[in-house]
């Protein structure tokens, strides 16, 4: 079975909200950006998602009343200390910390184009029993912009990116959607 060639739908891209997802993606496989961003969403199958999700929920029950939830252009921050200035990403795995990073530093800085100065920003990784500060750069900005342009090529393409064979793959919840015709090649 050959599976169709994908294509960017009807949604305009341009009109997309760039959120800490693509950034995240970005870092990890523009072929797993290409098909969030387009609609295809294999997340929510996903047992490691689910995982990642419980991890979430379940690792720092009393935040809930102790920080905000906030959302600044379709941006959403679980966790925002409004008195430190602190955002609080939670992760399962430090496997994908650049893309974590990244990610983080893109929520930090949104809060500084909406006025939120001095923010900083703390990844969270409560199974290792580690955080990590992230501290926002004049480079980092600089990058931020680049980034944002170049995610918006990469969703913007009229057909999805192939396959980029990586270590990572086979813990993605995409697995399973791209390699299709080589594993129905080793039946």
């Amino acid at each position: 079975m050959r599976l169709p060639v994908f294509t960017r739908s009807l949604l305009s891209v341009f009109s997309m909200v760039i959120t800490g997802t693509h950034f995240n993606y970005y870092q990890l496989c523009h072929r797993k950006l290409w098909l969030f961003a387009n609609g295809i969403n294999m997340e929510q199958e996903s047992d490691l998602v689910y995982e990642g999700k419980v991890v979430h929920e379940s690792s720092y029950p009393q935040r809930t009343s102790k920080y905000e939830e906030v959302e600044i252009d379709g941006i959403k921050v679980d966790y925002y200390d409004t008195k430190n200035k602190v955002i609080h990403e939670i992760k399962k795995s430090n496997k994908m910390d650049k893309a974590h990073e990244w990610q983080l530093k893109y929520y930090m800085y949104v809060f500084e184009q909406h006025g939120i100065e001095g923010v900083k920003g703390i990844l969270e990784y409560p199974l290792l029993r580690k955080t990590q500060e992230v501290i926002l750069t004049d480079i980092d900005r600089e990058e931020i912009q680049t980034i944002a342009e170049e995610i918006t090529n990469v969703i913007s393409q009229e057909q999805c990116p192939p396959v980029a064979k990586k270590g990572i793959c086979k813990n993605c919840s995409y697995f399973e959607f791209c390699y299709i015709n080589e594993m129905e090649e080793e039946e």
